[in-house]
């Protein structure tokens, strides 16, 4: 794009196309005869003929040497020959001799070659040159975007912030790219506050980018504001953004933290793998469970245990703990896992007790006494067995 833009430059210089009777005030005769002529191999499409005629000239004159360098300069970055575009054009400029306008989009060409082959720092004192005495017919706030450009090129973000300041008093506003720029600065220095306006900017013209919101969220979060965190995620998906999974995820966290575990578990729901991946689905099964949806959570339990044997036993407890003491008894009949037995063994005893059962009640408590004596089974025994003897 730099580049394309630096041709537009380069083929507005008036270079050449000065008709011979206008420049013999300046030019020798002979030169300005052969320029002429050059400028017209060039508009015939004979680029290569113009350069060759340029290159056997040896002006004794040093304002006709300058005044050539500069039509090499842009002949041969019309032909693409950067390095002698540069090598040309920098004589011209050095020389000090081209002090009309001319001069000035002379440099301005200079400097934007320099920039599109990425050598920012020698592009740099020619933009601050041409910065302290700008034409009227000149852009100034593309001039001061050049320089910011630059500046961010090279990692030095407290220039490229002072540069795009000077932008904005020339072009009143800030659109997209300077706003980037002007984004990158500050998220280079850290200045996390200050940046949050210029995203809101960047959100303004580009409501659909993604990254803007990612940024947005990703900034509040660092600041400590998860209310305002959760707001823009929020808002991004009311408003058609695609969130990623990562996005939704961190959505239904604090969907969570703000104590709304409902939305969290909804949003956990509609993730691509909410059906298969297990983790997921033990999310969902806690987020219902928090918010006191019983029979959503263990819905979800269920299919949680049938990926996990694990899960049997959170999905028993909330069975039990709702009163579905035969669901719970067959699912703590398939828990399998040995940190658990004297747990079960004593879920077991709570679900035969509900269902008046106190003979398997007794059993299963005596059980669990044997696997790990505890204040609990040995309370349980001693109360069965009571209840056994006046019911008898």
């Amino acid at each position: 794009m730099i580049k394309k833009l630096t041709l537009l430059v380069a083929l507005s210089l008036p270079l050449g196309l000065i008709p011979e009777q206008a420049v013999s005030a300046e030019l020798s005769q002979y030169t300005a005869g052969r320029v002429q002529r050059a400028h017209n191999l060039q508009q015939d499409e004979k680029l290569g003929e113009a350069i060759e005629m340029l290159e056997g000239l040896n002006p004794s004159r040093a304002y006709d040497k300058a005044y050539v360098q500069r039509m090499l300069g842009v002949f041969y970055w019309q032909q693409d020959n950067t390095a002698k575009a540069i090598a040309n054009l920098t004589d011209a400029v050095n020389s000090g001799l081209l002090q009309d306008e001319q001069a000035w989009v002379t440099q301005r060409m200079l400097a934007d070659i320099l920039l599109s082959s990425e050598q920012f720092k020698q592009a740099l004192p020619h933009y601050y040159a041409l910065s302290k005495n700008i034409p009227e017919n000149q852009k100034a706030d593309e001039l001061w975007l050049r320089i910011a450009q630059s500046h961010y090129q090279i990692s030095e973000w407290q220039q490229t912030l002072s540069a795009i300041n000077s932008y904005v008093k020339y072009a009143g506003k800030l659109d997209v790219q300077p706003l980037t720029i002007k984004l990158g600065a500050q998220l280079q220095l850290k200045q996390w506050k200050a940046s949050l306006p210029t995203l809101e900017s960047l959100i303004a013209l580009e409501p659909n980018k993604l990254v803007w919101w990612q940024q947005t969220a990703g900034i509040q979060l660092r600041l400590g504001q998860s209310k305002s965190a959760l707001d823009t995620l929020a808002l991004a998906r009311r408003q058609g953004v695609e969130l990623t999974q990562q996005d939704l995820k961190t959505l239904a966290q604090l969907y969570a933290q703000r104590g709304i575990p409902e939305r969290a578990a909804i949003l956990y729901s509609q993730l691509d793998d909410a059906d298969s991946d297990v983790e997921l689905i033990v999310l969902q099964a806690q987020y219902w469970q928090i918010a006191k949806e019983w029979d959503k959570s263990i819905a979800v339990w269920h299919k949680a245990a049938a990926l996990n044997n694990k899960y049997r036993w959170p999905l028993a407890q909330l069975l039990l703990q709702q009163g579905y003491y035969q669901k719970a008894i067959a699912e703590l009949d398939k828990v399998k896992d040995k940190d658990h037995e004297a747990d079960v063994a004593l879920a077991k005893v709570r679900a035969y007790y509900k269902l008046d059962n106190l003979e398997k009640a007794i059993i299963f408590a005596k059980q669990a006494d044997n696997i790990e004596s505890t204040t609990a089974s040995k309370s349980w025994i001693k109360y069965l067995s009571q209840k056994r003897e006046m019911a008898s």
